[in-house]
C-alpha cells in the first residue's frame, strides 16, 4: 500500500519590508516623481548625486518643496544610497 503524504506550508512571517522595490515609501516616491517629471528628470541628469539635487531645490527657494504626493525632498527617510544609485544610471 503505497500512502501519499502531502504537506502545506504558508508563509506567515512576510520578510520583505521594501515599498515597490524600494527601501520605503518615501524613497519610492521620490524617485518616481523624478523618473516621471521632465524638469527634475533633467535635473537629476546634470545632478551628480541625490544630495546635489536637493541642493539645487534649495538653491531655487525648494527646501520645504515636496513631491506632488507631499514627501519632502530632504525627508530623513528617503534613502539617499538609492537614489544615488538611480541617479548613476540616468
Amino acid at each position: 500500500m503505497i500512502q501519499n503524504s502531502m504537506t502545506t506550508t504558508f508563509q506567515t512571517n512576510l520578510t520583505d519590508t521594501t515599498y515597490n522595490g524600494w527601501a520605503n515609501y518615501e524613497t519610492w516616491n521620490v524617485a518616481l516623481w523624478i523618473s516621471n517629471e521632465e524638469g527634475l528628470y533633467h535635473l537629476a541628469r546634470e545632478s551628480k548625486d541625490y544630495q546635489t539635487f536637493v541642493d539645487c531645490l534649495e538653491a531655487c527657494s525648494m527646501n520645504d518643496a515636496t513631491t506632488g504626493d507631499g514627501v519632502k525632498w530632504n525627508d530623513p527617510a528617503v534613502n539617499v544610497v538609492e537614489l544615488d544609485e538611480m541617479f548613476a544610471e540616468l
